[in-house]
């Protein structure tokens, strides 16, 4: 969580620089966003706002992201917990910042001279205090979120601090980048579990429903295949930043443009299924509908073996229910039986969601492949230090439709839509302020 590249960088120099008694190896090679050259037009550059240049400010509109669609595929919609994890996840994420740039004050010092702590605007205890407090706060927002974002937070707070102290600079960093990501997408479903037991949407009450622990499973589960996705980008942005700063064959961005294209199917894909199913669904339920506004009823004298027509709607109208749940991964509400046929129709306010949501999610992963995939390809081209900074960038912006389409195949398009409205915001507040 705490790597964030530049979105558009300068020409940068073609040969990396390091720091003194440090061989310029791929395993020291300096990964974090502080190993990129200097950039004196930026306008983190400015002396007025050290403390927005140490926090990078304008890469926290990535963070909420991840919890929304956590929160998503768990099933659950968010609530007061989810914004106490959100704001836990956000404290840690300005966390580790404030530590990355503590952790190379020597490096910055021969590279960045400009950076706050070596340029003396920012000292480096004051600097490494932020950090820590920022992490306890992050802890005690988690805490009051509930023992599992408690715990979920603790883990995510141990991969930052491993990661800007000692792994980001050895072959896993990338994936410690990947792991950080992943668990904050799972803070969000852990922060959605309803409390003491109560499993929202069904009425269940404490000891009428499996413990808390299969609960908080269960949540995880759902939200892990979001969250392997968001990882998996991450682990090729990450490894492709790595090289950044003094460029690398084109095998490398390859490798990355592999696996965005990868995510950009699945996530096409789901979204082209739910629609279908949404279309069937409403399709199947024209000629239920019509049928029970004209056919008369078998009368209970009868002695015809024919089965009455409401006896077969409810499992009619249960399957069609059942088809929508596949393909959003939401709960709905099923027909009990014996209800009439009318409960679930084409004018059924659920019927419209599965659609809405697949519209939403379909829009997001084109913005996705949009916003990743054109730069990765020219980085492939001409994998100099310039271009493979642009596509680094590019794929940090990236995931914010990312996000969006995993919530809105989750069942969530108005969270979907909400994310994506954040990109131009991101965009601008990137030209304000640097995140490098």
């Amino acid at each position: 969580m705490t790597h964030t590249p530049p979105p558009d960088p300068a020409p940068a120099t073609a040969s990396a620089t390091t720091a003194p008694g440090r061989p310029n190896t791929p395993e020291t090679a300096v990964s974090s966003a502080s190993s990129t050259p200097s950039i004196p037009s930026t306008p983190s550059a400015s002396p007025g706002s050290p403390w927005l240049q140490l926090l990078r400010v304008s890469a926290v509109l990535s963070v909420p992201g991840d919890l929304l669609a956590g929160a998503a595929a768990a099933g659950f919609r968010p609530g007061r917990r989810t914004l106490l994890a959100t704001g836990s996840s956000l404290c840690l994420y300005e966390a580790g910042m404030a530590l990355n740039d503590w952790a190379d004050r020597d490096i910055d010092a021969v590279e960045r001279p400009g950076r706050p702590i070596p340029s003396g605007r920012i000292s480096p205890a004051a600097a490494l205090g932020a950090a820590a407090g920022l992490t306890a706060a992050g802890l005690a927002l988690a805490r009051a979120a509930g023992r599992p974002s408690f715990a979920t937070a603790t883990a995510l707070a141990a991969t930052v601090w491993a990661y800007d102290l000692h792994l980001k600079n050895t072959p896993a960093g990338p994936l410690a980048m990947a792991c950080a990501r992943t668990l904050d997408v799972l803070q969000g479903a852990a922060s959605t579990l309803p409390a003491r037991g109560r499993a929202r949407g069904e009425g269940r009450e404490q000891g009428l429903e499996p413990g808390r622990g299969w609960a908080w499973g269960r949540a995880m589960g759902r939200a892990l295949p979001s969250a392997a996705l968001l990882g998996a980008h991450t682990l090729a942005v990450t490894t492709v930043s790595r090289r950044e700063a003094q460029g690398s064959s084109p095998a490398l961005p390859l490798a990355a443009l592999g696996i965005v294209a990868a995510i950009g199917g699945t996530v096409g894909s789901t979204a082209s299924a739910a629609s279908a199913a949404s279309a069937a669904s409403a399709a199947s339920a024209v000629p239920a509908t019509s049928a029970t506004s004209t056919t008369p009823a078998v009368p209970a004298t009868s002695t015809t073996p024919a089965v009455p027509a409401t006896s077969t709607t409810p499992a009619a109208a249960i399957a069609r229910v059942a088809a929508a749940r596949a393909a959003t991964g939401t709960a709905v509400a099923g027909a009990a039986p014996g209800t009439a046929v009318t409960a679930v129709t084409s004018n059924s306010p659920a019927a419209p969601a599965p659609a809405a949501a697949a519209a939403v999610a379909r829009a997001a992963a084109v913005a996705y492949a949009g916003a990743v995939a054109r730069p990765l390809f020219h980085a492939a081209l001409n994998p100099s230090p310039y271009l493979l900074q642009r596509a680094v960038g590019s794929g940090i912006r990236a995931m914010i439709p990312l996000q969006a389409a995993l919530s809105a195949r989750a069942g969530a398009p108005g969270t979907g839509a909400a994310l994506l409205a954040l990109m131009p915001a991101a965009r601008r507040l990137s030209r304000k302020v640097s995140p490098t």
